[in-house]
């Protein structure tokens, strides 16, 4: 009976020291890394609800502006609380680092967030998992790897994190629940919130089959500061980061340049020296990434081993009829021109449109601006 009430006590402490978290996590301009710090300093983190102003400023932890923040927050302590009690009704889990549950990779990082907002799941441990990053404005044949990386990747046991934003973070989304495999987004704001809105169905979808991941307080809306701090969460989750497309400036090499502060491995798909779109992911060749232009070089470095050969895969097409297989096998990923198209499988213009029209009603080719057509995976 001794043992139960001891161990009743300590769920019970564990439990105000969660609490005490959220609370913390809550205050303005009070970071992980002070929050970490004040709970190290003080001794817990339940002892800071009633902390003096005197003993806060002596620590010399927070800066003049922080101070403020913490005081200011105590005016709202009752209503801060009651909202974590309602977390459970709102399918939203708070995981800390005193939980099991936490990710221990997250703990590998200087400044590991206090507090993770879940919904749904968190990426299971013993399971690979690859971050999958890239341009939002990305091309149709950018979106079509991305899909057809983290299907193969998916269906080889490997996890796919991404952060649900436009263009190749939804495409890899995409393509690992089309394996039928879980799959996670870490958001840069609360986990209540889906942006960009016209993901709603596949963040509806990730909650059914993977987990939403945030560390911002609920209805914190999206903000350009908060992306950057929301991709060292992705590579933090991450065993391996595959760059799909990105400028030579973008959000994705920021979360490539995390991963390699935090001793991931860094792979890029190449692309033409005259695209735009390719900048970033040839200049990490340049500087020592791995180069990628198969799931099967990711696969080989996890250590997983392939059921079978991974090359970029042709549909089925056996169903097709002949004039249609002979059009489809003219198509590349990539989108090109309707007259290119035309002269390779030797139809006039009109017989070999009718053809694509008839092959994008089907679900095989994709149709981009200007007449130009490419296979979809």
């Amino acid at each position: 009976m001794e043992e139960l009430y001891e161990n009743l006590a300590e769920t019970e402490k564990l439990e105000q020291e969660r609490q005490a978290l959220f609370y913390l996590t809550q205050i303005p301009d009070v970071g992980a890394v002070s929050i970490r710090k004040l709970g190290e300093y003080f001794g817990s983190f339940s002892c800071l609800y009633n902390i003096e102003e005197t003993a806060l400023r002596e620590s010399g932890i927070l800066r003049e502006k922080q101070v403020l923040a913490f005081l200011k927050a105590v005016e709202q302590r009752e209503s801060i609380i009651e909202q974590y009690g309602k977390l459970a009704e709102r399918g939203i889990r708070f995981v800390t680092p005193l939980d099991k549950e936490y990710p221990c990779q997250l703990l590998q990082i200087y400044d590991y967030p206090m507090g993770l907002y879940v919904r749904g799941k968190l990426p299971v441990p013993e399971q690979p998992v690859v971050a999958i990053v890239g341009a939002r404005g990305c091309s149709e044949y950018g979106q079509s790897l991305a899909a057809m990386f983290a299907q193969m990747l998916s269906e080889e046991g490997t996890q796919i994190i991404s952060g649900l934003a436009l263009g190749i973070d939804g495409a890899a989304h995409r393509g690992a629940l089309k394996a039928g495999a879980d799959t996670y987004g870490v958001l840069g704001c609360g986990v209540n919130i889906c942006y960009p809105s016209a993901h709603y169905k596949l963040y509806g979808q990730m909650i059914e089959h993977g987990g939403i991941i945030s560390e911002f307080p609920l209805d914190t809306r999206p903000d350009r500061m908060h992306f950057p701090m929301r991709n060292r969460i992705i590579s933090g989750l991450a065993d391996a980061i595959l760059v799909v497309e990105a400028k030579e400036k973008s959000g994705s090499l920021i979360t490539a340049e995390l991963g390699l502060d935090q001793g991931k491995e860094i792979f890029a798909i190449p692309g033409r020296i005259t695209d735009h779109l390719s900048e970033g992911c040839n200049r990490l060749i340049q500087q020592g990434a791995h180069m990628a232009i198969s799931p099967n070089d990711i696969l080989e470095y996890l250590g997983v081993k392939c059921r079978k050969r991974l090359i970029i895969h042709e549909k089925n097409v056996n169903a097709l009829a002949k004039p249609e297989k002979m059009v489809y096998a003219c198509l590349d990923f990539k989108a090109k021109h309707l007259e290119e198209i035309s002269g390779k499988c030797g139809m006039s213009i009109s017989a070999c449109m009718g053809i694509l029209l008839e092959l994008e009603l089907q679900g095989y080719v994709f149709r981009a601006a200007n007449h130009y057509y490419g296979k979809k995976i």
